[in-house]
């Protein structure tokens, strides 16, 4: 959908929604949708593309799909809803934080005992950790819009032993919430989780949780381009973490910290430009890397040898130095990592090859990084212009897939 059919199909809402007298809050309520999110439909800013978006719209305005859409098939049209995946964003879970989680905790004064078995609540935190390497977003969001609360009024009520063990818990649960932000593309919501991991983890007295909950606050420095405040949060932690993690026996989790943290000022410098610098924060990066000696999980980073290289691929792509990035990505092996790590290193392929004006090494990584992990190509905006590139150099070359590719992720020129 372009600029022009995107304002004409806004518009189009907005008329039949104001035919049936709702308010864009009544409207967006029933869509379990933000009225920020329908102003942008119905002033064009937002495209809505996707079949389950568009049905969920006509729903509930009351109309047949081909009313609010005439150029849809028939045959789609009619596939019955529940067939049909849900929306995948995270709207819900942006809504679950906002303002302050629990405020009848303050205002009462005998507030019963919250549920404390702490057994579930972990799980819980831990299904929703695969959620986020999954880049399942939408059962995410499901997900932490009960538990957020659940997990806050319990910090704040549980029996005192226990309340260390669940501000813990509350703190990963945000750190999850951070990065699933940051691959959405929603860096000002990540901002706020990420601050509230690290107020949950320094009341746990877990400090590795703290300088974890730096490293995604750095993240969505980063993604606001506020570069010279990622800086300052990953240097300052690094500065302060260096002086604790020394020698071969340091310990490993420590060090993967201290190495996610390197990662970050590359991307840091990587983004600002800064050629130099950015390279040896990835070498720092690969020497703390060396001391772990193998790929771990430590706190959800999975830092080890195989994660710098992809990391590294990732900064030589931002600084424009395609054939680096294929030289180290061709050579790397990431089965053993989540899905989204390696989802990211055949995007990062994908766009470096775009880069050589490969169009079909490039096509067949970014098709490899959807399969894995529709949502990071259809919202990454790094994917999205990769593609709108190759649409560009193709111009009326470009194949079935590619213009396929493009309609799905909205990459369209």
């Amino acid at each position: 959908m372009n600029a022009g059919d995107s304002r004409a199909f806004g518009l189009r809402v907005a008329e039949l929604r104001k035919q049936r007298g709702m308010k864009q809050e009544e409207l967006a309520a029933a869509l379990g949708r933000t009225a920020s999110w329908l102003s942008q439909v119905e002033r064009g800013v937002q495209p809505v593309n996707r079949l389950d978006v568009l049905r969920l719209l006509a729903d509930g305005l009351g109309v047949p799909l081909q009313t609010l859409r005439p150029d849809t098939p028939i045959a789609a049209a009619s596939v019955p809803a529940e067939s049909i995946d849900a929306p995948n964003d995270l709207d819900q879970a942006r809504l679950t934080i906002s303002g302050y989680p629990v405020p009848d905790v303050l205002l009462a004064g005998d507030v019963a005992e919250a549920e404390t078995d702490l057994e579930a609540l972990q799980t819980a935190v831990d299904e929703v950790w695969k959620l986020t390497h999954g880049n399942r977003f939408a059962e995410l969001s499901s997900a932490i819009g009960p538990l957020i609360p659940r997990l806050e009024r319990a910090a704040r009520t549980a029996p005192d032993a226990v309340r260390p063990t669940l501000w813990l818990l509350l703190s990963r649960a945000y750190q999850a919430l951070s990065a699933a932000f940051v691959r959405q593309d929603e860096p000002d919501a990540a901002w706020l989780a990420a601050d509230r991991s690290i107020n949950a983890a320094e009341r746990s007295g877990e400090v590795l949780h703290v300088f974890t909950g730096v490293f995604r606050l750095a993240q969505a420095f980063v993604r606001l381009k506020r570069l010279d405040q990622g800086e300052h949060a990953a240097a300052t932690a690094v500065n302060a973490l260096r002086q604790h993690v020394s020698g071969a026996t340091a310990n490993p989790e420590a060090l993967s910290v201290l190495g996610s943290l390197h990662l970050a000022l590359a991307l840091v410098h990587a983004r600002a430009g800064n050629r130099s610098d950015a390279r040896k924060e990835v070498e720092n990066a690969r020497q703390v890397a060396t001391q772990v000696g193998s790929d771990r999980n430590d706190f959800n980073l999975e830092f080890g040898p195989t994660n710098v290289g992809i990391q590294a691929v990732s900064i030589a792509v931002e600084l424009g130095d395609a054939g680096e990035a294929i030289d180290v990505g061709e050579r790397i092996n990431a089965e053993r990592l989540s899905t989204e790590r390696r989802a990211r290193l055949a995007m990062d392929l994908g766009r470096a090859y775009a880069q050589r004006r490969q169009s079909g090494e490039a096509l067949a990584y970014l098709l490899e990084a959807e399969e894995l992990a529709p949502e990071l190509i259809h919202t990454h905006v790094a994917a999205r212009n990769a593609i709108r590139e190759l649409i560009l150099v193709a111009g009326r070359s470009a194949s079935p897939e590619l213009k396929a590719l493009a309609d799905r992720a909205d990459a369209q020129p």
